[in-house]
C-alpha cells in the first residue's frame, strides 16, 4: 500500500487510513461477536418497517404522489439496491464498526470520513428522533382508545397544536412519551447488543405479519376510483403531483428504506461478516421492497389519497374501511413494537459510528470506553439517549424526517463513490461479495440517489448545510489537533 495511504503524517486532509488499521482496536477491548446472518436480516427489517412506513407513506401520497406513491417505492427501492450492493462490497471487505464513516476515511480521506461520520448523525440519531415521535402518536392514540387521555401539552413539541374536544388550543410542551421510549431503548442497548437483538428479533416477527394482515385483508376491500388518476396532474409546482411529485414522492419516502445500511455498523459483532454481511443487508432489503410496495397500492386503493392529508394514523384508518374493526388493536400494537426496532438498530448505528471515530481520534475517547461486563459503548449511548431525547420531545416530525432522508443520501452517494475507486486502488484486496457491472452499478446508485436529493425542498437542503458548517467548525477546531494529539502519543509509546 502507497505511504500516501497511511496515516503517517497527517499533512493531508485527503489522508487515507490503512484497512488493517482500522480493524485494530487501540484499547486492547473488543466488541462481543454474538450476531449471526438471521439476526443481521431481523436487524433490517427490524430497521427499516417502520415510521416511513406506517407515518410517511399518506403524507407522500396525499401530499406528492397520490396513488403513484408505488412508483415512488420503485423509484427508491432502485436507489437503495444500488447503494446496498456497494454497503455489501465494502461491509464483506472493511468488516468493522462504523459503515460509511470507516469506508469513507479508507476511500477518501479524512476529512470525507469526518464528514460523513457528521452526515450519519442526521440518518441514526435524527432518524431515531423522528420514530420516537410517530411512536408517541400511536401510543397515545391506542391509549384513548380505552379511555386513557394524556395532557395535550406533554404529547406535542414546543412548535405544534391542538385543539381539544371542547374546542380550545393547547400549545405543546414537550412530547415526553417520545422521550421515555428513547431512554429505554437506551438501556436496552447498554445491557448488550446480543439481549437487543433477541428483542428486536420477537418484535420483527410482530411487525411483518401486521403488514401481511393490513395487505392480505385489505387487497379484498379495494376501490378501484381510489387509483383514478393514478398519477393525479400536476399543479403548476414541481413536487406537487404529476412526475415531479412521483420523484419528490420517492425522495420522502425514502426515509421508509433507512435502516438496511445501519446493518454494516454491526460488523465487528458479526460472527463471519465477510459471508453473512450481504446476506442481512441485501436480504433484508430485499423483503422490505416487496412488502412496501404492496402496502402503498393497498394503502392507496383503501384510502383515497386526498383523504390522507395531515393522517397521522393511515394504517388505522386504512382498517376502517375493512369490516376487520378487531384488527386494530393488533395494528396498533404492531406498530408501536414495529417504531421500537427502528429506534433501537437506528441507536445501536450511531453509538457504532462514533465508536470508531473515537476510536480513530477524531473524538473524544470516552466514546469508545466500553462497558467492563457487557462490553457496549455506554457512554456513547448515554450522549445519544440525551440528544435523540431531545429532539423527539422538542421537534416536529416532518422536520426530522426530511434531514434523516437527505443526510442518508449523501451517505449512499459516498459509499458508492468508494467501492468504484476501491476497485481501482485496492483490487487485491478480498471481497466477500462484489458488486456486479461496476461501475454502472455505483453510478446508478448516486445518480438516483443524487435526484432524490435534488427533489427535496429548500428548507432541508439549507439545515444540510448549516449541519455540515457546524461539522466542520469541530472538525478545524477540535478533531484534527485531538488526532494528530493521539497520533504523536502513540509514536512516543
Amino acid at each position: 500500500m502507497r505511504e500516501a495511504e497511511t496515516t503517517s503524517g497527517h499533512g493531508s486532509l485527503f489522508q487515507r487510513k490503512k484497512i488493517a488499521e482500522l480493524q485494530e482496536d487501540p484499547h486492547g477491548v473488543q466488541l462481543h461477536r454474538t450476531l449471526g446472518p438471521f439476526n443481521l436480516i431481523a436487524l433490517g427489517i427490524g430497521a427499516i418497517i417502520g415510521a416511513g412506513l406506517f407515518s410517511l407513506t399518506g403524507l407522500a401520497a396525499a401530499d406528492n404522489a397520490g396513488p403513484a406513491v408505488v412508483i415512488s417505492f420503485v423509484i427508491a427501492a432502485i436507489g437503495c439496491g444500488f447503494a446496498g450492493m456497494c454497503y455489501s462490497e465494502l461491509a464483506s471487505m472493511i468488516p468493522v464498526a462504523g459503515s460509511a464513516y470507516t469506508y469513507a476515511y479508507a476511500t477518501l480521506g479524512e476529512i470525507v470520513g469526518w464528514v460523513i461520520g457528521w452526515d450519519l448523525v442526521l440518518e441514526y440519531a435524527v432518524g431515531a428522533g423522528t420514530v420516537s415521535v410517530s411512536w408517541s402518536r400511536y401510543v397515545i392514540s391506542f391509549l384513548r382508545d380505552f379511555g386513557i387521555n394524556l395532557p395535550a401539552q406533554w404529547t406535542l413539541s414546543p412548535f405544534e397544536t391542538a385543539t381539544l374536544a371542547d374546542g380550545t388550543t393547547v400549545h405543546g410542551i414537550a412530547n415526553l412519551p417520545a422521550v421515555l421510549i428513547i431512554v429505554l431503548i437506551s438501556a436496552l442497548l447498554i445491557r448488550g447488543i446480543k439481549e437487543s437483538a433477541s428483542v428486536n428479533a420477537v418484535i420483527v416477527v410482530i411487525k411483518v405479519a401486521v403488514v401481511l394482515a393490513v395487505v392480505g385483508t385489505g387487497v379484498f376491500y379495494i376501490k378501484m376510483q381510489n387509483y383514478v388518476p393514478f398519477i393525479p396532474e400536476n399543479t403548476g409546482t414541481f413536487g406537487e403531483y404529476g412526475w415531479s411529485g412521483i420523484l419528490r414522492g420517492a425522495g420522502v419516502i425514502f426515509f421508509a428504506y433507512i435502516g438496511f445500511d445501519a446493518v454494516s455498523t454491526a460488523a465487528q459483532e458479526t460472527k463471519d461478516p465477510q459471508r453473512d454481511m450481504p446476506i442481512g443487508i441485501l436480504g433484508s432489503l430485499l423483503i422490505c421492497t416487496v412488502l412496501y410496495i404492496a402496502f402503498g397500492f393497498v394503502l392507496t386503493g383503501l384510502v383515497n389519497y386526498k383523504d390522507l392529508h395531515n393522517d397521522a394514523h393511515p394504517v388505522v384508518t386504512a382498517i376502517d374501511q375493512t369490516p376487520f374493526h378487531w384488527l386494530k388493536t393488533a395494528v396498533t400494537l404492531g406498530v408501536i413494537g414495529g417504531f421500537t426496532t427502528v429506534m433501537l438498530v437506528m441507536l445501536l448505528g450511531q453509538s457504532r459510528v462514533f465508536y470508531a471515530m473515537s476510536r480513530d481520534g477524531f473524538l473524544p475517547k470516552a466514546f469508545s470506553s466500553l462497558h467492563p461486563e457487557w462490553k457496549t459503548p455506554w457512554i456513547s449511548n448515554l450522549v445519544f439517549m440525551a440528544a435523540t431525547g431531545l429532539l423527539g420531545g422538542l421537534v416536529p416530525i416532518r422536520v426530522l424526517g426530511h434531514m434523516t432522508s437527505i443526510g442518508t443520501l449523501l451517505a449512499f452517494i459516498i459509499v458508492c463513490a468508494g467501492v468504484m475507486i476501491l476497485r481501482t486502488t485496492h483490487p487485491e484486496l478480498e471481497r466477500g461479495y462484489r458488486v456486479p457491472l461496476v461501475p454502472f452499478v455505483p453510478i446508478g446508485g448516486i445518480l438516483v440517489c443524487l435526484a432524490m436529493m435534488v427533489s427535496l425542498d429548500i428548507d432541508t437542503w439549507i439545515r444540510l448545510v448549516a449541519w455540515l458548517v457546524v461539522g466542520m467548525a469541530i472538525f478545524f477546531g477540535f478533531s484534527r489537533s485531538h488526532l494528530k494529539a493521539r497520533l504523536a502519543a502513540a509514536r512516543g509509546r
